[in-house]
C-alpha cells in the first residue's frame, strides 16, 4: 500500500476531508512542507484489530510446546477464574 504525500497548504485546505479519507481508506497520508516531510496522519487502528494482525503474522511462525488449556493456566488461576477440571 503506498503511501499519499500532500503538501502542509493542501492539507489545510482540506483537512475535514482528508481526515475522512484517511478513516475510510486505511491509507496514510504524509504532510510536506517544502518538500520535506514534517508529518504523518495515520489511521486509528482498534486494540482488537492491532491484536488480530499481531496473531496473524506468528500464525504458522512459532509452535505451542504445551496445549493451549496449560499456557492459560496460570494466567487463569491468577485471575481467580475456574477451567472446569481445577481444584
Amino acid at each position: 500500500m503506498t503511501t499519499k504525500t500532500i503538501a502542509a497548504g493542501v492539507f489545510k485546505q482540506g483537512c475535514l476531508a482528508i481526515l475522512d479519507e484517511v478513516a475510510a481508506t486505511h491509507r496514510p497520508v504524509v504532510i510536506t512542507k517544502r518538500g520535506r516531510p514534517v508529518a504523518r496522519l495515520v489511521p486509528v487502528v482498534s486494540d482488537r484489530e492491532r491484536e488480530k494482525e499481531a496473531l496473524a503474522s506468528l500464525r504458522g511462525r512459532v509452535k505451542m510446546l504445551v496445549s493451549e488449556r496449560d499456557f492459560l493456566r496460570p494466567l487463569t488461576r491468577e485471575a481467580g477464574w475456574r477451567l472446569g477440571d481445577d481444584e
